[in-house]
């Protein structure tokens, strides 16, 4: 029988236990990771470097108060990260929190620091208002300091505070060369590709010559796109630079298209012999694919000239990629211009690993070629599929010395350009090839890190106009009559205790 003492006891219990576990919980931090891509349990990258240190580490995190849910989740997100790797480093990462809108000491503080305040829109009271807002962190190591100066909602968290802390903690850097003086982009060309790289390595500019071939502090060597013709020489030394245990990236234009003059033709610098005698080749023909990007192109609309954007085969966008740590969390990869890659095996202790192919509907057209920027392309036009662009090969590539190489069929996908040429690119293009350097360089972990974040998930283009509206009303409704089905449960569930109750006679 349920006495008045015993039910008393049981709610002292059920608070006490509450109490007990609210206690535990704050001295005792984890959570549980449901997501498909692990986005919420660090990586073996990240306890690897925490592991690493020797020095504690100070983050000041400048966030401000009061802010929208969906910003105000960044914080609660950057701090539990931060819990997790004060954990994980035995107390190594030292944190704090400093709202700079505090006061305006705070806030100039927090500038002379090197984060910069957003302005984002707030909504109050029916009216949607514009607020100063802080959102970054500075790192410091003894002397050394680093600035994650907008920690954006949505972007890989992990790699920014991991990849900084191993910047503080390296003693030292990897050397990445960027073969130059066959008409390769400059290193002042490829802005976003350099600062990716600066987290771990030093990047420098090789030249070769007759005598001189790669220089022995070079581990890994970057050949972007050279359009003139190579001596021999070139080749002879980077067989001995492979013989020795170097690495070599090759990002090859086979073909050229010039827009402005609507044409496109063959390129040939002697790369394509070399890379062939490995077992790739990389075709002299255009690559289309019927998942591409847009040209602008003005067109007459009555009495307006207008910019009208039309979809162009010849800018594939790539996002069939390999189960690889290189392409690892990509998700679509601009390559403008590229040709498709052959893989013909003349050594079988060679392995080849297609990296990026193109979609299920693609095809290839010979040069010399006319743009037809008004062609209405039709399926039919695509009649190949998985076209690979990208190739990784592991083996004994020159001499006897087990070895890496990557070769990408078109050179241009991660330039920026020179001066008011330059151009921002997608984070994708980026980390595919920053990512291969990681790779053929096998030193830092970080390659798993650079594309972790929020996923992109959009729906099926291919499917039919009701498929998505049922899609689009069964995701509004669902959660609705879940809860509502929960509410009538435990409607019937209480009233059947109210019930019970009722029928027990209490003793004093």
């Amino acid at each position: 029988m349920l006495t008045r003492k015993k039910l008393q006891t049981t709610v002292l219990l059920i608070v006490g236990i509450l109490v007990l576990v609210n206690i535990i919980a704050d001295k005792l931090f984890f959570r549980l990771d449901f997501t498909a891509d692990q986005r919420y349990s660090l990586s073996r990258a990240t306890t690897d470097i925490l592991n690493e240190l020797n020095d504690p580490v100070t983050v000041t995190a400048y966030f401000s108060e009061d802010l929208p849910p969906d910003v105000a989740k960044v914080k609660t997100d950057f701090k539990d990260m931060l819990i997790e790797y004060s954990n994980n480093s035995g107390g190594q990462i030292v944190y704090e929190f400093i709202n700079p809108n505090e006061d305006q000491e705070t806030e100039m503080q927090a500038q002379q620091n090197g984060i910069q305040p957003i302005m984002i829109n707030v909504r109050e009271r029916d009216q949607v208002k514009q607020q100063r807002a802080y959102l970054g962190a500075v790192l410091q190591l003894g002397e050394k300091k680093e600035i994650i100066p907008f920690i954006q909602p949505g972007a890989a968290m992990e790699f920014a505070l991991s990849s900084n802390i191993k910047k503080l903690s390296v003693q030292q850097k990897q050397k990445v060369g960027f073969l130059q003086g066959h008409g390769e982009p400059s290193l002042s060309s490829m802005q976003q590709v350099d600062q990716a790289l600066s987290v771990m390595y030093n990047t420098d500019t090789v030249t070769v010559t007759p005598v001189r071939g790669v220089p022995g502090d070079i581990n890994t060597l970057v050949v972007i796109a050279p359009k003139d013709t190579v001596n021999g020489y070139v080749f002879d030394h980077l067989d001995n630079f492979i013989a020795r245990g170097g690495r070599i990236l090759l990002a090859l234009n086979r073909v050229e298209g010039d827009l402005s003059a609507s044409s496109g033709k063959t390129i040939y610098t002697g790369f394509e012999d070399w890379v062939k005698e490995k077992g790739i080749e990389i075709e002299d023909n255009f690559l289309i694919d019927i998942n591409c990007s847009n040209v602008m192109v003005r067109q007459q609309q009555g009495m307006f000239v207008m910019n009208t954007p039309i979809s162009f085969p010849y800018l594939p966008i790539i996002s069939n990629f390999a189960d690889h740590p290189i392409t690892e969390g990509l998700e679509a990869v601009v390559l403008p211009f590229a040709s498709g890659i052959k893989i013909n095996p003349i050594d079988t202790s060679l392995a080849f690993m297609p990296l990026a192919l193109s979609s299920e509907k693609s095809g290839t057209k010979n040069t010399p070629l006319y743009f037809d920027i008004s062609k209405q392309w039709r399926p039919s036009d695509f009649p190949l599929s998985s076209i690979p662009v990208g190739v990784a090969v592991e083996g004994r590539i020159s001499g006897d010395v087990f070895n890496k190489m990557v070769v990408f069929g078109d050179g241009d996908f991660a330039v920026n350009g020179e001066g008011q040429q330059a151009q921002q690119l997608q984070p994708d293009n980026i980390s595919l090839l920053v990512n291969a350097i990681d790779w053929l360089s096998d030193d830092t972990g970080l390659i798993e890190l650079r594309t972790k974040g929020v996923t992109s998930r959009p729906i099926d283009a291919d499917l039919e106009d009701g498929t998505k509206t049922l899609l689009k009303y069964v995701n509004f409704l669902l959660p609705i009559i879940l809860i509502v089905a929960y509410g009538i449960f435990r409607f019937q569930v209480n009233r059947n205790i109210r019930n019970k109750l009722k029928s027990i006679d209490y003793v004093k």
